[in-house]
């Protein structure tokens, strides 16, 4: 699955656990009940609604298993996309049946009631024995997730569709990002250093023309030509970190993100932990994701700290920054939380923010170190 998927919080796990027992064995009743009557009566017509009726109950519990997984489990699973059916209630029945989702929602109902009585035992175990619902409890949560990920989550056609959709999606944002930074090059080329140039230009042919006239002019012009010059390679200078900083380069994210943190008018902790060191591309897009951040915090959060996480989980690098505004803070269409949505998707990352109205803020990107 291409899918970060987390350990869920331990007293969920146990939770789910517990409580999905008496659902299991209803759930195993039923279908198996069902079945077996409607196929012993088929022959004789009674068995042909009961028939569609455990199909039509099947692919409802399949519906029940997949929200109570993602609000328990937190997991992100998707709703399961249906082959439309329409017309009498036999021709829906028939495309019921040769949906795929169908018999795989059939398939992970009677899983599960075999494991739900694993399950069951497990967590009333540990309600009972601390380490187990610290250690083994979350474990046992993550693989059942993967499963109903395995068998409610959509099939391998329908993810290389989807895949194909965001990479096209990623690849037009990343293009208008591309776009962007190139007008803003050469607009802060245009105003900046060739401005100075031209300004030393002008100084330098002034003097020439007075050099043998008025020495003392011709030294204020060498000065004001000299200033110009100074002035138009720290903003050369200035342009090149912020296409690429130099310090990011040679020593890395920390060291980038600790000098980032320490140019903020509030106080930022940074912790970042990316062994080994990821590709230049995830780093140069985290450096800028948390450097835009921290300005959007300090002109309007409000916050008066703010906290830095960066951290590496095998492909995939997770940058996290918290403050403790006044919160309120959305992706909206233009603005520059999108703006680093746009960067993130470059390499097929993204972005998400929660931010309740009292705070506090967080924006946290997944960037994968491989696509």
């Amino acid at each position: 699955m291409d899918v970060d998927q987390r350990r869920p919080i331990a007293v969920k796990a146990i939770a789910f656990m517990i409580a999905s027992f008496p659902l299991r064995l209803l759930q195993f009743i039923l279908i198996v009940t069902g079945g077996l009557v409607g196929l012993a009566t088929v022959i004789i017509w009674v068995g042909l609604p009961i028939l569609l009726g455990t199909t039509q109950l099947v692919r409802w519990l399949g519906d029940l298993e997949r929200r109570w997984a993602r609000k328990m489990l937190g997991i992100p699973l998707a709703d399961a996309e249906r082959l439309p059916a329409g017309g009498n209630v036999l021709r829906r029945w028939r495309v019921h049946l040769v949906d795929s989702s169908t018999w795989r929602d059939l398939a992970y109902l009677m899983i599960c009631f075999p494991l739900g009585i694993l399950e069951f035992a497990v967590g009333l175990t540990s309600i009972i024995l601390l380490p187990m619902a610290i250690w083994v409890v979350p474990w046992i949560g993550w693989a059942h997730g993967r499963l109903a990920m395995a068998l409610l989550g959509p099939d391998r056609s329908q993810r290389l569709e989807h895949k194909a959709e965001r990479l096209q999606a990623s690849r037009a944002r990343g293009v208008d990002a591309a776009e962007a930074e190139r007008r803003r090059i050469e607009r802060d080329l245009h105003d900046g250093a060739q401005q100075r140039l031209v300004a030393v230009a002008m100084s330098l042919g002034r003097a020439k023309s007075k050099l043998d006239k008025d020495p003392e002019a011709v030294r204020a012009l060498i000065n004001e030509a000299h200033s110009d010059a100074k002035l138009a390679v720290s903003e050369l200078r200035d342009l090149a970190r912020g296409i690429y900083p130099a310090v990011l380069a040679d020593r890395g994210l920390d060291a980038a993100l600790s000098a980032q943190a320490a140019k903020s008018p509030i106080r930022v902790e940074v912790s970042v932990d990316v062994d080994p060191r990821p590709p230049a591309a995830v780093e140069t897009t985290a450096y800028f994701i948390v450097g835009e951040t921290l300005t959007n915090i300090a002109k309007h959060s409000g916050a008066n700290e703010a906290r830095v996480r960066v951290w590496r989980t095998g492909d995939t690098v997770t940058v996290e920054v918290t403050d403790n505004g006044h919160g309120g803070a959305e992706i909206r269409p233009g603005g520059g939380l999108a703006g680093l949505a746009d960067r993130a998707a470059t390499i097929d990352g993204v972005i998400t923010v929660v931010s309740p109205p009292a705070g506090p803020t967080v924006v946290r990107a997944d960037l994968p170190c491989t696509w």
